[in-house]
């Protein structure tokens, strides 16, 4: 990309996510470094379609976020819904994106180095490797685009979100792992879908292969495709992370920077947790089991879910004021991100490898 379009535009995103909080200090300092990364691509797509990912992202998180505040609760007890973003949320969206983004970097400087027409340095319809590379930067932004407004916005859906991993598909509270409605379903392929047009605008596809018709399919394969790491995302968030509820209200205990929520809260301090926090939260274990009880059940009532234990665990203790509504504590959120990111960009790039007859295998021969 031109640095005279570069500089300029990544000036502008970080001093938008400075004014507007969206992204705490760390949190800018790895979007700009991602930024830079994108923009060292002699194309201007890649940076683009992260453009777009954050700009619609923040966009998604705005709206109606007061009231999706109330259906959810923050581990310190405050209200929940999406605060600024840390570092390492920006890196769980980007880091696969970015690591392809140099690798494609690479093979195209190879490539003018070596004295290859105007033409070669096009996204042709299966003629390389490198266009493998390229279908696996799409489908990183399309999957985690997907996710992102499928998160913030299938919350506000007006029917109770189901259990993608449960065999009964059991209601649970907004904003569970692995919770999906038809709105949020919705809500991913509009994200997906923004990422997929940006994508058939910016791409430079070669005159030869693509036509109007191949356009046209690539715009609803990677709005597809990137649905698809929406639904991905929630079974492997309802499976290998823990969601956790407030047995007081009902409601999901969302991890500040999306890390693991405690059950435990009274037994460990986290790091940078005031007291006040610990000892409000000590205060509140410390009420009678019929109180608790009581609670638990007005606030299942509240949802629709169940109150039982989890399977595994023989009782309840006493004063816990937190219960695991589904999943086991393996990942947190930004780590099933990444997962699913990975997932859906080289399973992306393999799908193009098939239906293109171009072997993955050739990749590591064209890097080395």
């Amino acid at each position: 990309m031109k640095p005279i379009i570069a500089v300029p535009a990544t000036l502008a995103l970080v001093y938008r996510a400075w004014s507007r909080k969206s992204l705490t200090p760390a949190g800018i300092i790895a979007a700009a470094l991602t930024a830079i990364v994108h923009a060292l691509h002699p194309w201007s797509a890649p940076f683009v379609l992260l453009v777009v990912f954050y700009l619609g992202g923040t966009k998604a998180t705005k709206i109606k976020h007061d009231v999706k505040a109330q259906l959810t609760m923050s581990a310190t007890g405050a209200t929940g819904g999406e605060g600024s973003r840390t570092h390492v949320q920006v890196l769980a969206n980007s880091i696969v994106a970015s690591v392809l983004t140099l690798l494609h970097t690479k093979l195209l400087l190879f490539s003018r180095r070596d004295g290859a027409e105007k033409e070669e340095q096009c996204f042709s319809y299966g003629g390389d490797v490198g266009d493998l590379l390229t279908v696996g930067i799409v489908a990183n932004y399309a999957a985690v685009a997907a996710d992102t407004f499928a998160s913030e916005l299938g919350i506000l859906s007006k029917s109770k979100p189901r259990l993608i991993t449960s065999p009964t598909l059991r209601v649970v509270p907004p904003g569970t792992n692995g919770g999906v409605t038809a709105t949020g379903l919705l809500a991913s392929l509009f994200g997906a879908f923004t990422i997929a047009l940006t994508s058939a605008v910016l791409l430079p596809f070669c005159a030869q292969g693509w036509g109007d018709k191949e356009r046209i399919f690539w715009v609803l394969a990677v709005t597809l495709w990137g649905g698809l790491g929406s639904v991905v995302d929630s079974f492997l968030g309802g499976w290998l992370q823990a969601s956790v509820v407030d047995k007081r209200t009902g409601k999901i205990v969302e991890g500040s920077g999306g890390q693991k929520v405690l059950v435990h809260p009274s037994s460990t301090k986290p790091a940078g947790t005031p007291d006040t926090v610990i000892e409000k939260e000590r205060s509140s274990i410390g009420k009678t089991e019929a109180v608790a009880n009581t609670a638990t059940l007005r606030g299942s009532r509240v949802t629709g879910t169940s109150t039982g234990t989890q399977p595994g665990r023989d009782h309840e203790h006493e004063h816990e004021s937190r219960r695991v509504e589904s999943g086991i504590d393996l990942l947190d959120n930004n780590a099933v991100n990444v997962l699913m990111a990975a997932i859906m960009s080289v399973g992306g790039m393999a799908v193009a490898s098939y239906v293109w007859g171009v072997p993955l295998g050739g990749l590591l021969e064209a890097l080395a």
